[in-house]
């Protein structure tokens, strides 16, 4: 056993949706790192957990008319239940919503604050005075003061890239209800990050990160650090502060220290000593892999946090980038933003843990997920290289020698030149050099493939007296698909254990310069390990992705001819897709009109839960005044469009044959905002 003790954590999900494929390439990438460290000797833990508070959560859980409680119970069941059919091994998963996550978010706060890193001050926020709660920016909505573009965030533009306060939002109003946000002062606290500039400065220039990460944090550094608000008033779902009722801590802040207290959940049903990780005195090693979207929180703010409430912060972070598909971002219409579980209805998830290790490196890159190229791949690489060889020799060693290998290696220097390759393969593993790797062991698989090649096996078996040398030749086959299942054993643990119960063998530890070949061994019957790639899965798998009705998007939210404006629905999607649609009263809150349009209104309206904003081809029968407070139907579950005047976030409904005979649906009078019409 190795005396290196390390502890790596994956960054948080959080608990408002499914985990898909993006997600995917970071816990994938921990998980083989991990799997090397304990294929080594070393003694590794792997913790993680679901992230789940804020606000996000909260309005969801009362949209579905459950408790939050409820909610993250739910959804930490389907993310773990993904983890696992992925190979994804966490030694513990928690939830940040835990006893643990509570005592030590009250612990560092406190000391924090004890030590004169915590102030308060008045702060003026939007409110909503219908839901009577303060507003978080991504919940404000309006038109950018810098280009006027409509329907952005209360904390960026998305179309001309410009950052602002809320206030600063023309025509905003509250996503959650519709009406215009009012300003209301509370009492805030924040943690005082400059406290910890000089100690940052040196941190992030240690060797504890990527040289483009620590790059980039020496920018922000050069900068100016501000005070970070750590607090948020109630309604709030989270961990309420000590000794300051009705506010909340916000959700980063104890989202990381889920970390610590997943860690301390793990040592509780193990008898571990927790502070052999934590202290400042600690001589272990700890790891953050994460996204490079998240790099401002867990490289200033958590070491920051660690330092000053008195514990050891972190070895390294490591930090990745994100996944395209297709050489582009994942997309809803493209049918490429992809659900894990979607994913396991149809592939083996082998095949993505090994496409996404020859991609992997050290670096922060994205990585793109391109479907010929992953079909290509793993039908190339691991059944027609690594499989294959098993499968070449198994069925002569099994038919002519009953399942026994050679008492003798024939070829020495060949096993040896594998059983050598564990240092190089191992130092990239170490390294998170997985690409570089995966191509190490493939030109291993090349050789062993050539030596078959050569010795030609199905040509011995039929000569005369050749059967020793036959035997050799297989065996030394079936002994070099063993080192390099064995080297593969991080990437693909699930073939890796089926080879080992072929080969007949206990679970393989990594080689070492000292490994031996098989000999007068035994081995089981060969079955098959894996199977070619099913392009007609792969186009299932897309087809299942796409969101219901991007044909009716496209038809209705473009410019087109009005005969096309009010085609029947029923001519575009079938009775399956209708009836998935989700159809809401809504209140026509603002109504007007866009330049630059002959044909589209810009609708703001009130769903029930949120304000959305469509353009709707009606221009011809009403004007924008005679719309406002009027009731109408929408289609609810439509994918965002992004057009030349915005973004369009559903679909007003009409009937008529166009210009000014179109019909808005009038509800009943006893509708109201957000009722869905089954």
């Amino acid at each position: 056993m190795s005396d290196r003790k390390i502890l790596v954590t994956s960054a948080l999900p959080y608990a408002n949706g499914p985990i898909h494929l993006g997600h995917l390439v970071e816990y994938i990438q921990t998980d083989i790192w991990v799997r090397f460290q304990k294929q080594r000797g070393n003694r590794c833990y792997f913790v993680c957990a679901d992230d789940t508070h804020g606000t996000p959560i909260m309005l969801k859980a009362d949209r579905e008319g459950i408790t939050p409680e409820a909610l993250i119970a739910q959804v930490g069941k389907e993310h773990l239940a993904d983890f696992t059919a992925f190979g994804v091994a966490f030694d513990n998963y928690h939830s940040t919503h835990s006893e643990e996550n509570k005592i030590f978010s009250e612990l560092i706060y406190t000391r924090l604050r004890e030590a004169g890193h915590i102030s308060s001050r008045t702060i003026t926020q939007a409110y909503d005075p219908v839901k009577n709660m303060f507003l978080p920016d991504r919940f404000i909505k309006g038109d950018c003061p810098k280009c006027g573009a409509t329907d952005q965030y209360g904390d960026g533009c998305e179309v001309c890239g410009a950052t602002y306060s809320p206030t600063e939002l023309k025509n905003a109003v509250s996503a959650i209800s519709g009406e215009k946000p009012i300003e209301k002062d509370s009492v805030h606290y924040f943690f005082n990050l400059a406290d910890f500039t000089d100690m940052l400065a040196a941190w992030t220039q240690a060797g504890h990160l990527q040289a483009e990460v620590r790059n980039k944090l020496a920018e922000w550094l050069e900068g100016g650090l501000q005070q970070w608000d750590i607090s948020r008033d109630a309604p709030y779902f989270g961990f309420e502060i000590p000794d300051a009722p009705g506010k909340y801590f916000y959700v980063w802040l104890d989202a990381p220290i889920g970390y610590m207290a997943s860690f301390k959940n793990l040592c509780d049903k193990q008898s571990l000593n927790f502070d052999e990780f934590w202290t400042t005195e600690s001589n272990t090693e700890l790891y953050h892999f994460i996204g490079k979207d998240i790099i401002y929180f867990h490289a200033l703010f958590w070491p920051a946090m660690l330092s000053g409430a008195n514990f050891r912060t972190p070895t390294a972070i490591f930090a990745h980038g994100f996944l395209t598909v297709n050489g582009e971002k994942m997309s809803k219409s493209r049918g490429t933003f992809i659900t894990a579980r979607t994913y396991l209805d149809h592939l083996n998830p082998e095949y993505l843990r090994y496409y996404f290790a020859a991609k992997l490196s050290a670096g922060v890159d994205d990585i793109d997920l391109n479907f010929d190229d992953f079909s290509q791949r793993v039908n190339s690489d691991l059944v027609g290289k690594v499989v294959n060889i098993a499968s070449r020799c198994s069925g002569f060693i099994n038919k002519r020698f009953a399942n026994s290998l050679s008492a003798e290696c024939s070829e020495p220097d060949l096993f040896l030149e594998f059983v050598k390759a564990n240092e190089t393969i191992a130092d990239f593993y170490e390294a998170r050099e997985f690409g570089k790797a995966m191509r190490e062991i493939m030109a291993l698989a090349d050789k062993a493939n050539q030596y078959i090649d050569e010795k030609k096996p199905w040509l011995v078996a039929k000569q005369e007296g050749q059967d020793a040398l036959l035997h050799d030749i297989c065996s030394v086959g079936i002994n070099l698909f063993r080192l390099l299942a064995v080297y593969l054993k991080p990437v693909i643990p699930a073939l890796a254990t089926e080879a080992e119960r072929f080969l007949n063998i206990e679970s393989q530890t990594w080689p070492t310069h000292h490994s031996q070949p098989l000999l007068n061994h035994t081995v089981n019957d060969f079955k098959p390990l894996m199977t070619r790639v099913d392009a007609d899965k792969i186009a299932a798998i897309v087809e299942a992705s796409k969101e219901n009705l991007e044909k009716t998007v496209a038809q209705t939210q473009a410019p087109v001819e009005k005969e096309k404006l009010f085609e029947p629905i029923a001519d575009v999607v079938d009775f399956n897709d209708f009836a998935k649609l989700d159809l809401r009263i809504a209140k026509i809150i603002k109504a007007e009109s866009i330049e630059g349009s002959d044909k589209l209104l810009h609708l703001i309206v009130d769903i029930g839960d949120e304000v959305r904003t469509i353009f709707a081809g009606i221009k011809s029968a009403y004007a924008p005044e005679d719309l406002e407070g009027k009731l109408t139907l929408v289609i609810a579950n439509l994918a965002p469009r992004k057009m030349r005047f915005g973004t369009s976030e559903g679909m007003v409904l009409a009937a008529g044959p166009g210009g000014k005979d179109i019909w808005i649906l009038s509800p009943d009078e006893g509708a109201v905002a957000g009722m869905r019409v089954k």
